[in-house]
């Protein structure tokens, strides 16, 4: 029995890295999860991991878990996954919004079709996703979002010699992202649902992090592990909703705020 006991919980881009370690933290305390992504089979991904195995890997450690492939820039595929969550698992209480396309070139170069589809990804999904479980969670008097973000949206400072690595697009999406936290949770106070968006407080040596090479070379020891995302969302998605809400949360921080320590999983940094 744990605090999450009776809680349905639905984590995006759970395949691999911080996904998969969120929905495997959120399971370890009763939640029942659906994960979701693209990734059914190691054949479907360049990068290893799938929801398959994520979804295993839960109810083999005595949780409970389902896969569902979603395409999150397709609507119907979307809605399909709100569906198929509660048919199979029943109302979503928790929504984590952790899926993303990235690609990082500049803006003076940028294709519109990729343009497109990380806003779709990052900024429409999350949008629709919330819309639909809200009823629900007013319905039943709680609920929580999480939405993961990134340092990405700070704005730069431009000076001679500094160049944003073609993250200009990627920026803007968390950037959407966190000002929709922060409305959604003040339209949402009232109803007893809360609304918060959570980055690294260091860059996560996921396999997407690994495959762009965004670690600088003899810097990997500063990176982060996925454990510290999965118990700040914890702390996020656990708390009475009117006290910890609307905020632009950091990992450790909220960790450190919490009295927390990540609690180690198979595969997780040292």
């Amino acid at each position: 029995m744990g605090i999450l006991d009776g809680r349905v919980a639905l984590v995006t881009g759970a395949s691999r890295g911080i996904g998969e370690f969120i929905a495997r933290r959120l399971a370890m305390d009763g939640a029942a999860v659906a994960v979701s992504a693209r990734t059914v089979n190691p054949e479907d991904h360049q990068l290893p991991g799938t929801i398959s195995a994520t979804a295993q890997a839960i109810n083999d450690a005595g949780g409970k878990a389902v896969a569902i492939r979603t395409d999150l820039s397709q609507q119907a595929d979307r809605q399909n996954l709100i569906e198929e969550t509660q048919t199979q698992l029943g109302p979503i209480d928790i929504l984590v919004n952790n899926a993303a396309v990235t690609f990082f070139q500049p803006v003076d170069g940028f294709p519109e079709k990729r343009f497109r589809l990380m806003f779709e990804v990052q900024v429409r999904a999350p949008f629709e996703l919330a819309q639909a479980v809200i009823p629900g969670m007013k319905e039943r008097g709680k609920g929580w979002i999480c939405n993961i973000s990134s340092k990405a949206a700070i704005h730069p400072q431009p000076g001679a010699g500094r160049r944003a690595g073609g993250g200009t697009v990627y920026g803007m999406c968390k950037a959407a992202l966190e000002r929709f936290t922060t409305g959604l949770a003040a339209e949402l106070y009232e109803d007893n649902i809360a609304v918060n968006v959570l980055s690294p407080t260091q860059v996560v040596a996921t396999p997407g992090v690994k495959f762009h090479r965004l670690i600088p070379e003899g810097q990997e020891d500063r990176a982060e592990g996925e454990e510290w995302m999965a118990e700040a969302v914890h702390v996020l998605c656990s708390g009475e909703p009117k006290q910890l809400t609307g905020r632009i949360a950091y990992s450790q921080e909220i960790c450190k705020e919490f009295d927390r320590t990540p609690v180690q999983m198979e595969g997780a940094k040292a």
